[in-house]
């Protein structure tokens, strides 16, 4: 008896890969389109949920869109570990070079600081909001990236952020080492280095040359700064291969723009108080739809919004979540995907200070009602470890920690039903538990919902309004009780760059 063979993915295995570019064939940016819309029509999301298997790609290496499901260990190989060790103190070292040209009496470091930073031990800081909660994330994704963009991948990077924080408490500044940042530098860090390096994945293609190439280049370097450094100092920003080396998945960008209206007293609705100019861009990588083993960040959501008018507060929110690891099944016409994930929330506003670390489950649902109208429904729950909350009194401007240090517990359900291209209505609530350990005790439950309409204009813009609610119940030891309702109003336009591959909004 001769053993089973599978030869359909034998063959598949010895076709050429569907995104080859063929050297001294014609133009290698014809080519790229040619490639393009042979995965387009062959291998696009046309059912909604996911496209056939095809004997073009083999599964196995690729997903069924006929990308890699991992970076080509032939053109990405991991790098000795001292390189992305000196990388991450020089970091240390560049940062801390800013800081004293900026003026920071806290970078004047040297034999003495580091002595007393290592005898005097930890403390909870108190640096301002945005400091701790995105200054430092974003140093961790620095340090992230430094093995990230060497070939270490996701849980082998971590570590390189732990040690470059641990560094920079005792060594990089004369304060002593904080409990938040050793947190929230490698664990949001982490988060933001793998989105960043994911999406610089997403433009970069060693395929293509000339103006095209250095476009892609400079993108992903302003996006990835560190990994833009390395493929200088690799030879990578220069290298030429016929083959996709670098793992992508579908990508769809919404961007917003409008007025946002902000409320000065309680439950109004356009009352009283500033108006200001909102840029929004909401970024939604891979489709939990597809049925594949999913690595940490194969699905993730990223959502910014800037306000400009008022304050000296640009950045108003960032807000996202990226699956660690998770599943898919199908119960008659409903998607499932489910798994755990890891959370982020920062709120810098106006109205509150909110920051959350959050690791917990979630479930993703997609169910056709019928052939134009979908429903999608998500909900979470989740641990937090680590989060900062305005006090009582609300966020200030004063260059001290106006703000509390909690844990706690959070739950999220996001719910849109889309009808055709022409309309949506959207459900969102968020709903925080926090326990105060460092500032006044007691506990802060804090809500947020936020429902939404738009109607499609012409093509992929639509108008759209969202009505925003804050709910804050505050419970101090030995005070009485503080309740109160903030409501803001948001009118915008929105920009819907959706991929084939990718097909739903997704909420």
């Amino acid at each position: 008896m001769f053993p089973y063979l599978d030869f359909n993915k034998c063959f598949a295995q010895k076709v050429t890969p569907i995104d080859t570019i063929k050297p001294n064939k014609g133009n290698t940016g014809e080519q790229l389109k040619q490639i393009k819309a042979v995965k387009v029509k062959l291998l696009s999301d046309s059912a909604g949920t996911q496209p056939k298997k095809s004997r073009f790609i083999d599964t196995t290496f690729r997903n069924k869109y006929g990308d890699l499901l991992n970076d080509d260990i032939k053109f990405n190989p991991r790098y000795p570990m001292w390189k992305p060790t000196v990388e991450v103190l020089g970091i240390n070292v560049f940062t801390n070079a800013l800081d004293r040209a900026l003026g920071e009496d806290f970078s004047h470091v040297g034999p003495s600081t580091w002595n007393y930073n290592i005898n005097k031990g930890w403390e909870w800081d108190s640096d301002r909001f945005g400091i701790n909660f995105i200054g430092h994330p974003y140093t961790g994704s620095m340090y992230f990236n430094a093995a990230r963009s060497q070939g270490y991948n996701y849980l082998q990077s971590i570590p390189f952020a732990i040690g470059g924080s641990l560094i920079w408490e005792y060594f990089g500044e004369t304060t002593r080492p904080s409990y938040n940042d050793v947190i929230n530098t490698p664990v949001n860090g982490a988060f933001l280095g793998e989105i960043f390096y994911r999406l610089s994945s997403n433009i970069l293609d060693d395929r293509t040359r000339g103006a095209n190439r250095v476009l892609r280049e400079i993108t992903a370097g302003l996006i990835d700064p560190v990994r833009g450094l390395n493929r200088l100092l690799q030879g990578k920003s220069f290298r030429h291969t016929t083959t996709e080396v670098y793992q992508k998945e579908p990508l769809n960008v919404t961007l917003f723009a409008g007025v946002h209206k902000i409320n000065d007293a309680n439950s109004t609705v356009f009352g009283t108080g500033p108006t200001e100019i909102l840029l929004n861009v909401q970024l939604d990588y891979g489709n939990p739809f597809e049925d594949i083993y999913r690595k940490p960040f194969d699905f993730f959501r990223l959502r910014t919004e800037f306000s400009f008018g008022s304050g000296r507060k640009l950045l108003d929110n960032l807000t996202g979540y990226g699956i660690l690891f998770g599943d898919n099944t199908n119960i008659g016409k409903l998607s499932v995907m489910y798994g755990a994930f890891q959370y982020d929330d920062y709120w810098d506003n106006k109205t509150f200070e909110l920051g959350a670390i959050g690791l917990g489950g979630g479930v993703f649902t997609k169910y056709p009602i019928s052939k134009d109208v979908v429903l999608y429904t998500n909900a979470h729950f989740a641990l937090v470890p680590l989060a900062g909350n305005s006090t009582r009194f609300g966020p200030d401007t004063s260059q001290v920690r106006d703000y509390t240090y909690n844990d706690g517990l959070e739950a999220k359900f996001e719910s849109t039903i889309n009808f055709g291209k022409y309309a949506s209505a959207s459900f969102v609530y968020y709903y925080f538990l926090m326990h105060t350990y460092v500032g006044a005790k007691g506990n802060n439950a804090i809500s947020i919902l936020k429902p939404r309409v738009t109607f499609r204009l012409v093509e992929n813009i639509s108008l759209g309004f969202e009505h925003f609610i804050y709910y804050d119940d505050r419970y101090l030891k030995g005070l009485s009780g503080i309740h109160s309702v903030r409501t803001e109003q948001k009118i915008f336009l929105s920009w819907f760059l959706e991929d084939q591959q990718r097909k739903g909004r997704y909420n």
